[in-house]
């Protein structure tokens, strides 16, 4: 089956007013798919074949007039020249909108092309797995014990989803294979891809915890600035996101190192061995519980909120909040915890925390918001009379104003 995605509209509205619109998003995202979806009458041409890759890259002008728009261009981060030629093909008509749709598995690559050359001439979009929203077109239940477990070991990719009888580990094997040899090589030549993938295995077991760069060299075996090339490469390729902390107004006593966080929860359940027979009982749950609710939480603000602003909290007395997002003038708190049955010590440190900044804040713009606790609770209640503990069915409408 085909998944409507929730960015549908504002790719529609934003190819109606920009000449170019520039869609990246990991690989298998469904990029091509949506895009296909959506513009049925558009030429359609993918840069994974090298020698079409090399014909762009080396003869651009005959490139695209052999692929005249309105045209669909896939994975065009191998083929950086060819961005410089669409700026003088959109000089030509800067009124005739909807010209070029462009995709890529390399954000920040494709950015640098498109701040050189396509500047003021298209519009940059990304786009993530599936959301619940959007997974719930296949008449998922993620209150549902069991399907929440294949939500979290199956992932968020749509070929996944459309294809129930594919293997997840033959998937995210090859998948992770594909990725080493193809993007990363691309955007640095890595001369041993076993080290590249032990470091991806090990960032996996550090997931949404804070970022130790000396650690992570120290047990792959490389040097730091090998570290802080190679975190790059997973940024660069929507692997990864390091959640940085919130400062304002807390003094020197905030732990300053981001945390680390995987995009995609099914290829980080495959890193870590996890699986059906062996998910109920592993200690990574509780990790993996949080970097999914994060994950949801990013596709969210993309399609609905993309002002908001996401962090973590962390101080230097243990105290810790998991997320804290800023939107619409509000600072809202949540703290994720895998239980059923969440307790009162459980709020203990959201409640402090949410007691200092909301004192410090004080002469701020931004205001104070709702606490959560975001668990798998059957229904919704109000623990210790402030703070609102709630199940998935809150992403259905998340990040609601304080009344």
């Amino acid at each position: 089956m085909y998944y409507n995605r929730e960015i549908e509209s504002k790719i529609l509205k934003l190819s109606s007013q920009y000449p170019a619109i520039i869609l990246t998003g990991a690989r298998q995202t469904g990029k091509t798919t949506l895009l296909r979806q959506l513009f049925p009458k558009y030429n359609y041409i993918t840069l994974d074949l090298p020698s079409l890759a090399e014909q762009a890259e080396t003869d651009p002008e005959g490139f695209l007039l052999s692929n005249p728009s309105p045209v669909i261009i896939d994975e065009a981060q191998y083929a950086p020249a060819l961005f410089r030629h669409l700026k003088t093909v959109i000089d030509q008509n800067r009124d005739l909108v909807g010209q070029f749709i462009i995709t890529g598995s390399q954000k920040f690559s494709l950015m640098r092309e498109v701040s050189d050359s396509l500047a003021g001439r298209c519009v940059w979009l990304e786009l993530e797995g599936l959301d619940l929203t959007e997974l719930s077109q296949g008449n998922l239940d993620p209150k549902d014990l069991k399907q929440l477990y294949q939500v979290l070991i199956r992932g968020s990719l749509p070929e996944l989803w459309r294809k129930p009888d594919l293997s997840v580990v033959d998937y995210y094997r090859s998948y992770l294979a594909t990725y080493l040899e193809r993007d990363v090589r691309q955007i640095v030549n890595v001369g041993n891809l076993r080290n590249f993938e032990r470091f991806i295995r090990v960032c996996a077991s550090r997931n949404a915890q804070l970022l130790n760069k000396s650690e992570l060299a120290k047990d792959v075996g490389v040097t730091l600035n090998t570290i802080n090339q190679w975190l790059s490469i997973l940024e660069a390729c929507n692997q990864i996101v390091l959640l940085e902390p919130y400062f304002a107004n807390t003094g020197k006593r905030i732990v300053k190192s981001p945390k680390l966080f995987f995009c995609e929860i099914g290829l980080l359940c495959f890193l870590l061995g996890i699986n059906d027979s062996n998910i109920q009982n592993s200690p990574f749950i509780g990790n993996i519980w949080e970097s999914f609710i994060l994950s949801e939480f990013r596709k969210w603000i993309k399609n609905c909120k993309p002002d908001a602003v996401t962090w973590f909290y962390r101080d230097n007395r243990g105290r810790e909040v998991d997320f804290i997002i800023e939107s619409d003038g509000q600072l809202n708190f949540y703290e994720v915890k895998w239980t059923a049955k969440p307790e009162k010590s459980d709020i203990k440190n959201l409640n402090s925390v949410y007691d200092d900044i909301s004192l410090k804040n004080r002469t701020r713009l931004i205001t104070p918001g709702n606490k959560y606790l975001l668990s798998r609770t059957p229904n919704k209640y109000l623990l210790d009379n402030t703070v609102n503990v709630t199940n998935l069915e809150y992403f259905l409408r998340p990040l609601e104003p304080k009344k």
